[in-house]
């Protein structure tokens, strides 16, 4: 009987010790609370628990619009519009002018067979002038055609009756803006006479490459940087994110590696997922991966976490002003699917980079993953017994 006893104790023992510790991970958001732990004079006390700085938001028919990304539709561009019409350009250092003078042909290098425009106009200097017979040199930089003409005409007037002036831009050198990163040909592209926009300047590139990210293009300018959408621009109508490219910007399209969910958990196939340019939703990050392991799985159990990137996870401290933000650190959205019904609702749910995308176990699981390491156990206690046994019986 003390033998059973002793049998009984050691097999005992390790399922009390499993109530503690349930092997692998899973997310119990019960009892949670949304509020920060400080004490009352605002001071954060050292053991914080990590659910303590997250809130909860359930994935319901009825809270669903709440959640939603505003959706980007076509838009006009009035300001945009302004400066097209009244965009004039300005002659620099490098440009070539070609500068005619009606019947006076000597003053005319003209362009023959042998030599194009641009070799037979007047290089502008790097000081910003060009030189011409009779009145020398000419200061033209950051000055219109229309500018160059009315000045030379009234230089040439002292020389010439009523000259007849013709001046317009044979090559533009001057100035340039640069595309970098994933679009088929990435380089410099000269501004002329002809506005160049954003999407010119995409377009003029060759198009945007199989692994650009449409959705964060940046244009500096300046040492400014502002990110725009061409996802909005190309795919929405949205003119808004157009812009009037000016010399020297820098647009640059990145790769798509940021653009990426992780699926983890009870699924039949975890991975890590890109969102292409069509975005991605929850249903089809689910599908990805094969759906959830209909055994293992706790359909009410399929949490999204999102990180708010804004806070610092190892400065527990927060100042008065940006207390209530820092506390903070993640926003987990939980849909119950125990309906499939509800996967409808996970279409409407845009994931965003960096979600993590979690299908937590069934109570079941995690405790035939405590039975399935409990009877190793006690299968060698009975083999170790039975041999002690036949040690004694011999």
């Amino acid at each position: 009987m003390n033998h059973y006893k002793k049998l009984l104790v050691a097999a005992a023992l390790p399922i009390i010790l499993a109530g503690c510790t349930v092997p692998g991970s899973y997310l119990n958001v019960d009892d949670k609370t949304t509020s920060a732990n400080d004490d009352r004079d605002g001071n954060r006390s050292e053991n914080v628990d990590i659910l303590d700085r997250v809130n909860l938001y359930p994935l319901t028919a009825d809270k669903m619009a709440t959640y939603k990304a505003p959706r980007q539709s076509a838009q006009i561009n009035p300001a945009l519009d302004a400066k097209l019409a009244a965009y004039e350009y300005r002659v620099g250092a490098g440009d070539i002018l070609n500068v005619t003078i009606w019947d006076h042909p000597e003053l005319t290098i003209p362009a023959g067979s042998y030599r194009s425009a641009s070799e037979s106009g007047n290089w502008v200097h790097a000081d910003g002038t060009i030189f011409y017979p009779y009145i020398g040199f000419v200061q033209v930089a950051d000055k219109t055609v229309v500018e160059i003409r009315a000045m030379l005409t009234k230089k040439l007037a002292k020389f010439i009756e009523t000259p007849q002036v013709d001046v317009n831009v044979a090559a533009f050198r001057s100035k340039k803006t640069y595309i970098t990163g994933e679009v088929d040909k990435p380089g410099q592209q000269f501004i002329t006479n002809v506005p160049l926009t954003l999407l010119d300047a995409i377009n003029d590139a060759g198009g945007l490459a199989e692994e650009a990210d449409w959705r964060n293009v940046t244009l500096t300018r300046q040492g400014s940087e502002q990110a725009l959408s061409l996802h909005a621009l190309m795919q929405r109508g949205d003119l808004t994110q157009n812009r009037l490219l000016m010399p020297g910007d820098i647009v640059h399209v990145p790769r798509n590696d940021g653009q990426k969910v992780f699926v983890m958990g009870e699924v039949n196939e975890p991975k890590l997922l890109k969102i292409d340019r069509a975005g991605m939703s929850l249903t089809e990050a689910l599908s990805s991966v094969g759906g959830i392991n209909q055994l293992a799985a706790d359909a009410t159990g399929i949490f999204v976490v999102r990180a708010n990137r804004a806070v610092d996870i190892d400065n527990a401290e927060s100042t008065t002003e940006s207390k209530e933000s820092n506390n903070t650190i993640a926003d987990i959205y939980q849909l119950d699917i125990s309906n499939a019904a509800a996967l409808v609702i996970g279409t409407e749910f845009e994931l965003q980079p960096y979600d993590i995308v979690y299908v937590t176990a069934a109570p079941i699981t995690r405790w035939n993953r405590v039975i399935g390491q409990i009877l190793p156990t006690i299968s060698g206690f009975n083999e170790l017994t039975e041999g002690v046994n036949r040690v004694r019986a011999w």
